[in-house]
């Protein structure tokens, strides 16, 4: 008798704390499941059967065998619920209270081993040379530029999940880079985080890579509104250029990204075979030659700019609509993202600008940039 009350004394006292945690996370908006669902990416199900707490049985030995099973038969060979069902003899419903009877009970562990490996002293290097705020500097070493890029998306994704704050406006630009770091990041809990485009549309083959399908994407996600630029990328003149940015839909949505909590922008290279403004025909692969030609070593936000960082005198930056370099100086955190070693001295141009805050690159592409800073 005594060790039953005993039991139940311990059930109740477990039941509450983990009853008071319920609704301290749902209190957080943060849902108690939902690091455990199968979706989590590379995470590895490690799963331990506790068979007392102080000397006393938790559960009963059968039951515990039961959660075990269930746990194996879901995590381990995978399975799916209905399967599993069958297989046992039980009902869907039944499968679902005991796998969440198994993760309360802590039969079920899960440990998570996050694949991203970064190089902090790297990261102290290119944050000090370039007086940055912050940099981020992943290992790729036995990646391929693809794979790389696409875990660079996934780290820069997680450090926006961390700075995001309710109210925020987060102006965006188009690129490769930055359509990678808004696929990978995440639906958030978070309300009222508008997202603005930063520059005007171009034709892209893949529209995924276009500037209003990037804010779109990113806005469903952060659940806030999107401020669209309904402009060409480049007008056809400078009396064209002032026209369009008079029109108020576009003046309201560059006073937001001008007034933007957070910028994200990819680093252009001058390379007609990978140029987006090439690929899309807004600029004639002669004149990406002539630009490199008369000083210019890549563009931000579609403005281009010199090794040293300053504007170049090209009348393409006048054109183009969205942001020009002193109005990104002024947001007071601009994320950029770019790798490869072909970028490399367009990379480094843009960290002379004085627009970049938080940096986000490979180590290869790191310490080559190191490198061409002490020749260049």
């Amino acid at each position: 008798m005594h060790v039953i009350c005993a039991l139940v004394h311990s059930i109740v006292r477990i039941w509450g704390i983990v009853n008071q945690f319920v609704v301290q996370s749902t209190a957080s908006n943060c849902l108690l499941t939902k690091p455990f669902r199968r979706a989590i990416i590379c995470a590895d199900a490690l799963f331990v059967c506790k068979s007392s707490l102080f000397g006393m049985p938790m559960i009963d030995e059968r039951h515990q065998e039961l959660l075990a099973q269930v746990a194996s038969l879901y995590y381990e060979a995978e399975k799916s619920q209905n399967a599993i069902a069958d297989e046992l003899g039980l009902s869907r419903v039944k499968v679902y209270r005991l796998l969440k009877e198994a993760r309360e009970e802590s039969v079920v562990k899960i440990l998570i081993d996050w694949p991203i490996g970064r190089d902090s002293q790297l990261e102290k290097d290119i944050a000090q040379v370039f007086h940055l705020k912050k940099a981020l500097v992943l290992k790729s070493d036995m990646l391929e530029e693809t794979s790389a890029l696409r875990r660079l998306g996934q780290m820069t994704a997680r450090y926006l999940d961390l700075i995001l704050e309710d109210g925020m406006t987060l102006t965006v630009c188009l690129g490769r880079s930055t359509y990678e770091v808004i696929n990978a990041m995440t639906p958030t809990y978070r309300a009222h985080i508008n997202v603005a485009q930063a520059m005007g549309s171009i034709p892209f083959a893949v529209q995924e890579l276009d500037s209003p399908a990037l804010a779109r994407q990113l806005a469903h996600k952060l659940g806030g509104k999107v401020l669209y630029l309904p402009s060409p990328l480049i007008a056809t003149s400078l009396e064209a250029s002032t026209v369009i940015r008079n029109q108020p839909l576009i003046e309201r949505t560059l006073n937001a990204s001008r007034n933007a909590d957070i910028s994200l922008v990819g680093i252009g290279g001058l390379d007609p075979s990978s140029s987006r403004y090439v690929q899309a025909e807004v600029i004639q692969a002669e004149e990406m030659i002539r630009l490199k030609e008369t000083g210019a070593a890549g563009d931000l936000g579609g403005q281009f700019f010199t090794l040293n960082g300053e504007l170049h005198p090209c009348e393409l930056n006048q054109r183009m609509i969205g942001l020009s370099l002193e109005e990104m100086k002024r947001i007071p955190n601009t994320i950029a993202v770019a790798l490869g070693k072909k970028k490399s001295l367009s990379i480094l141009g843009a960290l002379r600008t004085g627009v970049i805050d938080v940096f986000c690159t490979d180590n290869s592409t790191a310490r080559e940039v190191l490198g061409l800073n002490e020749t260049f």
